[in-house]
């Protein structure tokens, strides 16, 4: 018998059986064993996409380089969120913070939602802060969807924000695409998803206001999703991460906010995810919070109490002070009001594009000239004029015959008002002067 290593009990009051461990009994791993195969499945993340299109492109080293790629919020941190984080250095970082969060953390968003969307909702109960609504939208799957369940699908809009199917294909169901397509002013035709589909769907994204397009979603719409929720019995994940950024008087409607106003005031089946990335300018910071239906957030809890995922109580600290204050966030929303205004008639002259309801996205249409190809253009157009835009169809999927992102560019504007001007007069320059035949 080959020399075996020794393991004891370490208790010597016990009389346990000495274990041995031998060449002999350890098991052979099999030749074809591998990762979880679902990772297969999974497509390259957008930018990575970007990465290759640009790939042996020598862009115009006189010109300095302007991404309006990735939507990352450039604007200033307030001083006041960066204050609170600090302070609370001395005790926060003596303890492990809890799954659930501090009270007064969530106590914060509750009142920040009761002072937005005039609704009544329990801090104790339907309130969970996370680490960035990425996170956690991709965590709600995993905990809400039933793999064992033979042809589970989500919903999502497409073109759309890719957690939403990575987390679909990780969680083992099926991604069913809804089109938010120009000739429907970028709305989802609910009408046209088929009702053998909506019988197996578990789980419903929407993004109000959207990414790419910034349209909000009404009422109306709104009341179709909770009568289909309530026939078909799966759960509505609102992805709200722009709310705060809009352009109309009114600010937008949010999900909770629709529920409420339509009777489901216990909030049924949804659960609204929103962050202070995009509100607060603080992406680094990663902390927002989900707030929704009581019973999903008891089980959401006890899924994020194994995921290992609590807020860090310095974290809590900056985000309780940022929800707590609304000045800043008027300033911010002014800023891009401002920014929008010089921006989008400069492109509006070249392209199809227009404000958007809300979001700091353009979502544009490829000129002509470029055979509506989105790749070519934003390959040809940071070779010229060293400018960065996302290509449509890398953010949508094709689907019913047609990819929604297909000959369109996002653009988001998120860096200073002066470089996101000189961005558009570089593209309004480079669609001017023609492509090269």
């Amino acid at each position: 018998m080959p020399q075996a290593s020794m393991l004891t009990d370490p208790n010597p009051n016990q009389t346990q059986k000495t274990a041995e461990i031998s060449s002999e009994n350890i098991p052979t791993i099999p030749d074809n064993w591998g990762m979880n195969p679902l990772l297969a499945t999974l497509q390259p993340y957008p930018f990575e996409r970007l990465r290759q299109l640009f790939a042996g492109v020598n862009p115009n080293p006189e010109l300095a380089h302007i991404s309006l790629g990735i939507g990352e919020p450039k604007h200033a941190t307030p001083e006041f969120i960066k204050t609170a984080l600090i302070s609370s250095l001395d005790t926060a970082l003596s303890g492990y913070p809890a799954t659930a969060g501090e009270l007064r953390m969530r106590e914060a968003c509750a009142q920040w939602l009761q002072r937005r969307y005039k609704i009544e909702i329990q801090a104790a109960t339907q309130v969970l802060p996370v680490n960035g609504s990425r996170e956690a939208l991709f965590a709600l799957a995993q905990a809400v969807l039933d793999p064992t369940h033979p042809g589970a699908k989500v919903i999502s809009p497409n073109p759309f924000y890719q957690i939403y199917e990575g987390a679909t294909l990780l969680g083992g169901a099926e991604p069913y695409y809804v089109a938010n397509a120009a000739e429907n002013d970028f709305s989802a035709d609910w009408d046209a998803v088929p009702t053998e589909v909506w019988a197996q769907t578990q789980l419903l994204f929407v993004c109000s206001p959207g990414n790419p397009t910034g349209k909000i979603m009404p009422l109306a719409e709104w009341q179709k999703l909770f009568e289909l929720s309530e026939k078909y019995n799966f759960v509505i994940a609102s992805d709200e991460c722009y709310s705060e950024i809009y352009f109309r008087d009114e600010p937008p409607l949010g999900g909770l906010e629709a529920a409420s106003l339509l009777g489901n005031k216990a909030f049924k089946r949804l659960i609204a995810f929103t962050s202070l990335s995009k509100r607060s300018n603080v992406p680094g910071l990663r902390s927002g919070f989900v707030a929704g239906d009581a019973a999903i957030l008891k089980d959401f809890l006890l899924y994020r109490t194994y995921h290992g995922c609590a807020m860090s109580g310095v974290v809590q600290a900056a985000s309780i002070a940022a929800w707590n204050d609304e000045a800043h966030v008027v300033e911010n929303r002014n800023l891009y009001r401002i920014k929008f205004a010089q921006v989008t008639p400069v492109l509006a002259e070249v392209m199809d594009v227009k404000l958007p309801d809300a979001s700091f996205y353009l979502w544009a249409a490829v000129p002509a000239a470029w055979q509506h190809s989105d790749t070519d253009f934003a390959r040809e157009l940071y070779a010229a004029e060293h400018v960065t835009v996302l290509p449509g169809s890398y953010i949508g999927r094709m689907a019913h015959g047609h990819n929604p992102g297909q000959g369109r560019v996002r653009m988001a504007l998120v860096a200073e008002t002066a470089e996101c001007l000189e961005a558009a007069h570089r593209i309004a320059r480079f669609i001017r002067s023609g492509r090269p035949s």
